[in-house]
């Protein structure tokens, strides 16, 4: 493990903890490789720190540092290392705890001390007087072994609000022995911005110690908490990734740094990573296995999409016109979502983005436009399957519908059998024939799945891979069902939508019918017709 270079700008700090507290959300359970892979892109994203878990009380934590040590090249970042004061009663040098985070290799240590005098007193079970000693003794230990010591001040804002002059106490009894940051925690999550900036104000004025803020998100205002403390002199955030976290979340790393970069104009991460900003979300979000939220600020991909035909018309004209920046200086790009709120404008800037020019074709452009109204009222939806609707914007520009194969039927069929009579339950056999054209040939081919619509999608591959041997790279990998709203129950219109991919991209497309099976066809025509043509396929060849 290499430390950051000397140049790394320690004026403000940005501090990551997703491989600690973010690993705490419901739903996260990170391997120690999940934890290295996090820990290179959060480094590569340009944090001052990484807060890397609890040697010592947590065998899994223990393991990452220890692999840290030979695995992590850390550039940008310090590793540090989280752990608590000496027990009640004991000797610092003689603590076990502390022994294990000087053992981590960890240049910096955080502890988390209890600046709340009723937990003192019924969760320490010790005395106010000891627990400052507790706090004093440890962070002055840790220096004398070489470490850099921040100080978390857990239930910081609701232990000032209960007993200002104990909580005071306890940011001077850790700054007096040598601990850099003295760190305010809103631990339950309770505060607003004002509140947060008149204590963090009071606190710095009172004290003179540097101050972090720790805010976790119960009331939607943890990003803007943290700011707040920032704009009362708090000079050291402490984020998570995404906004992972215990309950609903902690400080989002993204919207902090995007605010502190643009909004503030302050210079937090080096030179050019603004711009990873949203390849980095991504990545940690697939490492957790948690889907991105796509309307997440700055990085989500809807975050700078486009619907309202008023919007698309003044973009049209200048992007700013609705947009608070520029979607590319933190790695995102603008997308215009096509619906039955489209006019003429949105059209046009899709089409754009997809590489048509229609600006010259007003009857091109109002074709498309009643076409989009036509189907989305039958049940389509486009702003979700960006494909389909390209397909059809390439149907009208070409005056047609493009086809690599003409459907002659398909058929499917689901066989449930009872069990043996024995605990053996029910097994069920899903079986289905397509018979169509391509190229001139009469393809006939049968599939088997789990589930019919699997099959449908195995035979289609089957009658097709001969033909396109481009189609072995294509794969179906999500799929959704939607009953649309009817007058008669089961006999409402289902909405299929599928994404696809070839291993580089991937792409959406949507079918609509009378049920499931029939609209999943649709959607999977789409599929296989839009990944051909990607694939550098002409149909009319």
């Amino acid at each position: 493990m290499t430390e950051a270079s000397s140049d790394s700008n320690d004026s403000f700090h940005v501090f990551d903890t997703t491989l600690r507290d973010g690993a705490q959300r419901e739903g996260i359970n990170l391997t120690v490789a999940d934890k290295l892979n996090i820990a290179r892109y959060l480094d590569e994203f340009g944090v001052g720190f990484i807060e890397g878990g609890w040697p010592g009380a947590n065998p899994r934590d223990t393991e990452f540092f220890a692999r840290a040590a030979a695995e992590l090249d850390l550039q940008h970042a310090q590793l540090v290392a989280f752990g608590a004061t000496r027990r009640a009663g004991g000797s610092a040098a003689d603590d076990p705890q502390l022994a294990a985070l000087v053992n981590s290799g960890a240049p910096v240590i955080t502890l988390v001390a209890k600046s709340h005098d009723r937990h003192v007193e019924l969760a320490l079970r010790t005395t106010l007087d000891e627990n400052l000693a507790m706090v004093r003794d440890s962070v002055s230990y840790l220096r004398s072994q070489g470490r850099r010591v921040f100080i978390d001040c857990e239930h910081f804002f609701d232990g000032y609000k209960a007993n200002r002059d104990y909580a005071l106490a306890v940011v001077r009894a850790a700054h007096e022995a040598g601990a850099d940051v003295v760190v305010l925690c809103d631990t339950n999550g309770g505060m607003l911005p004002a509140g947060v900036h008149e204590i963090v104000a009071d606190v710095l004025a009172t004290t003179g110690a540097r101050l972090g803020i720790h805010a976790q998100d119960d009331t939607g205002c943890a990003v803007a908490n943290s700011l707040a403390a920032v704009d009362a002199g708090a000079t050291h955030v402490q984020c998570t990734a995404n906004g992972y976290g215990e309950r609903v979340g902690n400080a989002n790393l993204f919207p902090v740094v995007g605010a502190l970069e643009i909004k503030y104009g302050m210079k937090v991460l080096p030179e050019g990573r603004l711009a990873e900003m949203t390849r980095i979300s991504h990545a940690i979000a697939e490492v957790v296995n948690l889907a991105p939220s796509t309307h997440q600020p700055y990085v989500g991909v809807s975050a700078f999409a486009h619907k309202a035909g008023l919007h698309a018309s003044a973009i049209k004209v200048d992007p700013d016109l609705y947009q608070h920046i520029d979607p590319e200086r933190v790695g995102n790009t603008m997308r215009m979502l096509v619906s039955d709120m489209a006019g003429r404008a949105s059209v046009e800037l899709k089409g754009k983005e997809l590489g048509y020019d229609l600006s010259a074709d007003r009857d091109l452009v109002g074709r498309v436009v009643a076409k989009v109204k036509e189907q989305e009222n039958l049940g389509y939806t486009y702003e979700a399957a960006d494909a389909s609707f390209e397909l059809l914007l390439r149907d009208e520009v070409r005056g047609g519908r493009e086809r690599f194969f003409t459907l002659e039927s398909w058929r499917t069929i689901s066989e449930q059998q009872a069990g043996n009579g024995n605990g053996g339950g029910e097994s069920a056999g899903n079986e289905a024939t397509v018979k169509l054209w391509a190229k001139g040939e009469r393809r006939i081919a049968t599939g088997e799945g789990n589930g019919p619509v699997d099959a449908l999608d195995r035979a289609l591959r089957a009658a097709l891979e001969g033909i396109y041997p481009q189609l072995a790279k294509m794969e179906l990998v999500d799929y959704k069902v939607r009953i649309l709203e009817g007058q008669h129950g089961t006999g409402s219109k289902t909405r299929v939508l599928i994404e696809s991919t070839d291993g580089t991209t991937t792409w959406s497309t949507v079918g609509v019918a009378d049920n499931v099976i029939a609209a999943s066809w649709r959607a999977l025509e789409d599929a296989y017709t839009y990944g051909l043509i990607r694939a550098g396929l002409d149909p009319q060849e």
